[in-house]
């Protein structure tokens, strides 16, 4: 089986740069203040700078889906946030969109509005309608794992790697159901949104990334985010998001290191760059 998608007509996996993909938001409440750009000339500035620091995808979010935040939002104010800037985004860039959203009201709203990616943090289980919508567009989807309302079973002797790994297989089976094209498929592992697991959520995230490459066995290229995310301030003892680039640049480069295809960032210039000499490394690599 081929470790290779297209996504928004961007190839992606085993054999290729590692993509990045430049995180933006039209949702005040989403976890990092910095990603916000609820104007629409601020969110066109900043998505075109993020394709001229090495965006090959920009990917764009109108609710906030962090575990840890009561941020839910009704499908309508979602679709009134998503679809006019993804339109925007459409319009003027160069490179794919994507849209972060796994209810089928949004999904379709912006699939109309030109959106050629879908990001379902869900991985297909919260609306059965997202995974037909997808289909129908021929759209590229990534498939994240998450607890899905269910208990994570905490005993040591059950890897983190291969809860997801299973949450994984039944997503990518709701898509193969749907007739979603598996060459269009990519898979994340949520990092950040395993928190109930029995043990620290910031050490499910380590072991994660640690045997990232493990995931390697379902098929599909790999993407992370890990992008100023939790884990990295429970480790380093940063509350605040926003002092957390550092570290976010270093789970970057294992996760790289570790096998990831396409890696999602608030930060593309700096992670880019970090990618890069991961690379350039890799290529002596014996």
């Amino acid at each position: 089986m081929s470790c290779r998608a297209v996504l928004g007509g961007i190839s992606v996996g085993e054999g290729q740069p590692v993509a990045v993909i430049g995180v933006l938001n039209v949702s005040p409440e989403s976890f990092y203040r910095g990603s916000v750009h609820a104007d629409p000339k601020d969110l066109l500035g900043a998505a075109e700078r993020m394709v001229e620091a090495g965006a090959t995808i920009v990917e764009v979010g109108a609710m906030s889906t962090a575990p840890y935040l009561r941020t839910r939002i009704s499908a309508a104010e979602e679709v009134e946030r998503l679809a006019p800037a993804v339109n925007l985004l459409v319009g003027k860039l160069s490179v794919p969109v994507a849209a972060d959203t796994h209810r089928a009201v949004p999904v379709k709203a912006a699939l109309e509005a030109g959106a050629t990616i879908i990001n379902d943090v869900s991985g297909l289980t919260a609306d059965p309608e997202v995974a037909r919508l997808v289909a129908l567009a021929g759209a590229g989807l990534i498939l994240m794992a998450s607890p899905r309302g269910r208990r994570v079973p905490s005993e040591p002797s059950v890897s983190p790697v291969s809860i997801v790994a299973g949450l994984l297989g039944e997503s990518l089976g709701l898509a193969r159901s749907a007739a979603i094209a598996e060459e269009k498929i990519a898979v994340d592992p949520g990092v950040g949104f395993f928190r109930e697991s029995g043990r620290p959520w910031f050490e499910w995230d380590c072991e994660i990334l640690a045997r990232l490459g493990e995931l390697r066995s379902l098929g599909r290229p790999i993407c992370i985010g890990v992008s100023r995310k939790s884990f990295i301030g429970a480790l380093l003892g940063q509350d605040e998001p926003g002092q957390r680039l550092a570290g976010s640049l270093a789970a970057t480069a294992v996760a790289v290191a570790m096998g990831a295809h396409l890696i999602r960032t608030h930060d593309v210039a700096e992670t880019s760059h970090a990618v890069r000499i991961v690379q350039a490394i890799g290529r002596h690599r014996a």
